[in-house]
């Protein structure tokens, strides 16, 4: 982080110098007085200046690549990434030949360090963000995956009027699940467990028969 000290008559003129030096605004920076500073007998003589130190506050983009690098550099991982805000989401997109120790099985390795860069990146900002992290459109790929499994899923219980229990799913897979079925008249869906175990239950709906 970029940091300057700055003396002037006040604290307040300090900021505002530092302010100018680094081309910021009030919002953008941390504030430390070293010294209050004193005008002294007569307003002049013996007068102390006021010191402050200000530093630049990181950006989550900052925040977002800092933690990144240090992952990557720690898996030892050929991996290029971009970090770029979308519909207020800050998304990070990796390709690269080694994206698939990223992603892990169905996906486990890439949710896990989606929240672990939340975890560490929201634990240095006053302002919550959601921060979405992709490899090679992944996640697209996924959500048809698993709209497909919903569908399948449901024809199965129509058959069988028995429940069907799927594999444990992030919050995320489950709401897929939940919105490819949510207009069925035939069958219902619930989830059940606890996080990080809970599951999606499809359930022959009695009532649409």
């Amino acid at each position: 982080m970029k940091s300057i000290i700055v003396e002037d008559g006040s604290v307040e003129e300090a900021v505002q110098s530092a302010l100018k030096n680094l081309e910021a605004k009030r919002e953008q920076v941390e504030v430390d007085i070293l010294e209050e500073g004193s005008r002294g007998f007569l307003g002049f003589i013996g007068g102390k200046q006021a010191k402050v130190k200000v530093t630049l506050k990181e950006t989550p983009e900052q925040l977002i690549k800092n933690f990144i690098d240090e992952v990557i550099g720690v898996m030892e991982l050929n991996v290029d990434y971009n970090v770029f805000l979308a519909n207020e989401y800050w998304c990070v997109e990796f390709q690269g030949e080694d994206v698939r120790f990223l992603i892990g099985r169905r996906g486990k390795t890439l949710n896990a360090l989606q929240m672990l860069t939340n975890l560490a990146v929201n634990r240095k900002l006053e302002d919550r963000i959601r921060i979405i992290i992709d490899a090679e459109s992944y996640r697209k790929r996924r959500e048809e995956t698993l709209r497909r499994l919903a569908r399948k899923t449901a024809e199965r219980v129509c058959r069988t009027k028995a429940d069907v229990t799927l594999e444990p799913m992030t919050p995320q897979e489950r709401r897929i699940i939940h919105l490819e079925l949510q207009d069925s008249d035939r069958v219902v869906t619930l989830s059940r467990g606890e996080e990080p175990y809970r599951k999606v239950v499809v359930r022959y709906n009695l009532k649409g028969t």
